[in-house]
């Protein structure tokens, strides 16, 4: 038994890795908008820089920040958004302001006790960078540090320089539109849980729908990514934030985050968030077992920690069978629900902060119901028109890449 066992993991490893082969990425083909350096370093020279960023906002290797100082680019501060500059604090979790102890500069945390630079903050400065890997998700934070920051600036009449990057899930444009009722932290703007942009590609949206406090357009200026188009995949350098650590992840957030509304772990306390998922409850339903244990900087108390968890195993799923469905995978969501012993408990917030309101996750209220009612996939998605046709419609006026 132990040898058959071998071999079928075995085989099921070369089957993922032939999965992955077929994935073409398009790396080797661009250039981000940090790499076209002789685009911007002129209209930064003699300026006060100040810039928001993570440890994404690299160019090949080495961070934005030490590239710029180097140019003899004058940074007077940072900004950080969630999981702070240095990308280092957990989901959800406040950071401080600080000094950054490899070059010295301020770092004004925007994930803390403010969320938007301030007059002040932005007083001793010419011109604002917005450089961070966005993942072209409604509930990823960065396009409402994006928006505020925007706003900031719009205000205080100071440019914004963008210097975009590819959006991993930009092939996905899905999910039902942002009932503004349900507007959370985890979902600022009336678009659908993909909205398949990029960074710069919302600002302008965010610029042209008038989606800020006040009446002042931003000043943006852009740098393109240089060669690509929102068909192309592109496998991120660098991870995004502690918890997408994977290119499985990365790719299944859009449609795997939504488990962060019910009461399964979703691979949080584990080396692999976002793939796999699972409680304690399923024990006699599933074979497949992991075990959430603390993990500083990822997830210090992940739900069911230390508690044997049963469920679905992700890890292995072909990537390429979701990017040409070109759709939210809903069948797991409904197959847990389905396989649940405890259906009256699936969306209980109240067993852990750990658990999310779906609503606010989905955005609109007729999900719930329609999980716990056995509505097929093909209905569900027929009750998030006509409105993700308008969407689709407005998003063109907005685009850069084809």
């Amino acid at each position: 038994m132990n040898i058959v066992f071998i071999f079928i993991s075995l085989f099921l490893s070369v089957v993922a890795v032939r999965a992955q082969d077929r994935m073409n990425y398009c790396n080797d083909h661009i250039q981000t908008g940090a790499e076209r350096t002789e685009q911007y370093i002129p209209y930064l020279n003699g300026k006060r820089v100040a810039i928001l960023g993570n440890p994404s906002t690299v160019i090949k290797e080495k961070h934005l920040v030490d590239s710029l100082l180097a140019r003899g680019i004058k940074i007077v501060k940072i900004f950080g958004p969630e999981h702070g500059f240095r990308g280092n604090a957990s989901n959800g979790t406040k950071v401080r302001d600080e000094v950054d102890p490899a070059t010295k500069i301020p770092v004004i945390s925007l994930y803390g006790n403010k969320k938007k630079p301030s007059s002040k903050d932005l007083k001793d400065i010419d011109v604002f960078i917005f450089d961070v890997q966005d993942m072209g998700v409604r509930f990823y934070t960065n396009i409402n540090t994006l928006r505020d920051i925007m706003e900031a600036c719009a205000e205080n009449e100071k440019e914004l320089l963008i210097l975009d990057r590819p959006n991993p899930n930009a092939y996905l444009v899905d999910g039902p539109i942002l009932d503004m009722k349900y507007k959370s932290g985890i979902g600022q703007f009336p678009v659908p849980i993909a909205h398949g942009m990029t960074i710069a590609e919302f600002a302008q949206m965010i610029n042209g729908e008038g989606w800020m406090a006040t009446t002042k357009k931003c000043k943006l200026k852009i740098i393109p990514v240089l060669g690509y188009n929102h068909q192309m995949l592109y496998k991120l350098p660098v991870n995004p934030s502690p918890n997408l650590n994977t290119e499985q992840s990365i790719l299944l957030y859009p449609s795997t985050c939504l488990f962060e509304g019910v009461k399964i772990n979703h691979g949080r306390g584990t080396d692999y968030p976002f793939t796999v998922f699972g409680s304690p409850a399923y024990k006699e339903v599933y074979r497949f077992s992991f075990t959430p244990v603390s993990k500083k900087g990822m997830s210090e108390t992940p739900l069911f920690m230390n508690e044997v968890c049963y469920g679905l195993d992700l890890r292995e799923y072909d990537l390429q069978k979701l990017v040409d469905s070109k759709k939210i995978n809903l069948s797991w969501m409904q197959e847990l629900y389905r396989n649940s012993p405890e259906k009256d408990k699936f969306f209980d917030q109240s067993f852990s902060k750990q658990i999310g309101s779906i609503e606010k996750l989905v955005g609109v209220d007729s999900f719930r119901r329609q999980v716990t009612e056995g509505v097929s996939e093909e209905e569900i998605r027929k009750s998030w028109e006509p409105g993700l046709t308008r969407y689709k419609e407005m998003r063109k006026k907005y685009l850069i890449y084809p």
